[in-house]
């Protein structure tokens, strides 16, 4: 199973099957939904929670998003 960041009430996960993938779950993991997908960030590795920010390894660099996910800056 993929890393879980938990952002207020929201379970937020890189795709085990597709990196370019970031998903979330309001249902505690029952079901996930694509938050992000694309090629533009390359291939997610990991996940963190800097406050309420999360920051992404990719094989592009390094990101950060401001919305839970839904957008990447890199940095």
């Amino acid at each position: 199973m993929a890393k879980i960041i938990i952002l207020e009430n929201e379970w937020i996960r890189i795709n085990p099957l597709n990196k370019n993938k970031i998903e979330y779950s309001i249902n505690d993991g029952n079901d996930w939904k694509i938050r992000f997908f694309g090629s533009d960030c390359g291939r997610f590795e990991d996940l963190k929670k800097k406050e309420e920010e999360l920051l992404a390894t990719t094989s592009k660099g390094m990101y950060i998003s401001k919305n839970k996910g839904i957008t990447w800056i890199k940095i």
